[in-house]
């Protein structure tokens, strides 16, 4: 995988659905979305109830990966959307303590910061403070529905954010098969190196961004976007699928 075309060598590195930076020792989350698995056996679908234990494992994993690597994790960014339902929940609370008390074992509860999404309307959940955005050294984190003026000071080189959920879709060299697979977006746009992120929701693969974007699901233009790199979430690696517009159906 090769980032140096855009960003200087070694300065993030893409792990399973997130994204960590050495230079601020902060690793950054996309949507979590907790609570979808309920408002789709709402609708009267038998998914089975097992988001909260893959997302907390997945996360876990992440951590695991880079104690053994010995990078230290200073912060956690969650890049908003870390609840489902739109209006209050009776069982948001808990879930959300559940991934605190996960992500504290490596990690001072004052150093996980929550970034507002769409879908919270509270500034808080739980006990934890939201913000619309926050910036880390040369480093800015938001959520992806805004664009947030402050983000775009000339101090800023990168906006990390979530919201898109992209995706892609690859069909095999006859047509007949078609697989869909969570994606990282990168690229510039008003001269800010920007890092889009796939959803950490472990059931939805994401929005097909080969197939069509609107420019109201997200603060970068698509004709902006179409110029991004693609990198496809794999088992155990990410992979540098190219430019969007070359992978467009």
């Amino acid at each position: 995988m090769e980032q140096k075309r855009l960003f200087p060598q070694g300065r993030f590195e893409m792990i399973n659905k997130a994204v960590y930076f050495p230079s601020i020792k902060t690793l950054a989350i996309g949507d979590l979305h907790l609570g979808h698995e309920f408002t789709v056996r709402e609708a009267g679908s038998l998914m089975p109830a097992t988001q909260m234990h893959e997302t907390k494992k997945d996360i876990e994993e992440i951590f695991i990966k880079l104690k053994k690597e010995k990078k230290n994790v200073e912060k956690v960014v969650f890049l908003g959307d870390v609840k489902h339902f739109f209006s209050y929940e009776k069982g948001e609370k808990s879930r959300f303590l559940e991934i605190m008390l996960l992500v504290t074992d490596y990690v001072k509860r004052e150093d996980v910061i929550i970034i507002k999404g769409n879908h919270e309307k509270w500034a808080k959940i739980a006990d934890k403070r939201l913000f619309d955005y926050c910036v880390i050294k040369d480093i800015a984190f938001i959520h992806g529905d805004v664009e947030i003026d402050e983000v775009f000071d000339k101090r800023i080189k990168t906006i990390v954010m979530g919201h898109l959920h992209p995706a892609v879709s690859i069909r095999d060299p006859h047509k007949i098969k078609r697989e869909k697979y969570k994606c990282y977006l990168t690229g510039e746009y008003k001269k800010k190196e920007f890092i889009i992120l796939p959803s950490f929701l472990p059931s939805v693969e994401g929005a097909v961004v080969n197939r069509h974007v609107s420019n109201s699901h997200c603060i970068v233009p698509v004709k902006n976007m179409i110029k991004f790199r693609v990198f496809v979430v794999g088992e155990n690696e990410v992979f540098d699928f190219g430019e969007l517009r070359k992978l467009v159906e």
